[in-house]
């Protein structure tokens, strides 16, 4: 798979993983701020993976 497939599929996983949370935040009620808080430690989650997939390709690329 290309590098820059992968950077893109990261990226936009971090986004839709973000407007999830964002969108369970907004409509409110006890059971959305659960789950949004979750979907926020998983977007953390989903940066750094997509931080770390984004060095490996400038690594890799480089060579």
């Amino acid at each position: 798979m290309s590098g820059t497939v992968l950077v893109a599929f990261a990226l936009a996983a971090v986004a839709l993983i973000l407007l999830a949370g964002l969108y369970t935040l907004v409509t409110g009620g006890e059971a959305s701020r659960n789950l949004s808080n979750k979907l926020m430690r998983l977007r953390v989650l989903a940066q750094f993976i997509a931080v770390l997939i984004i060095l490996a390709v400038m690594y890799f690329g480089a060579r």
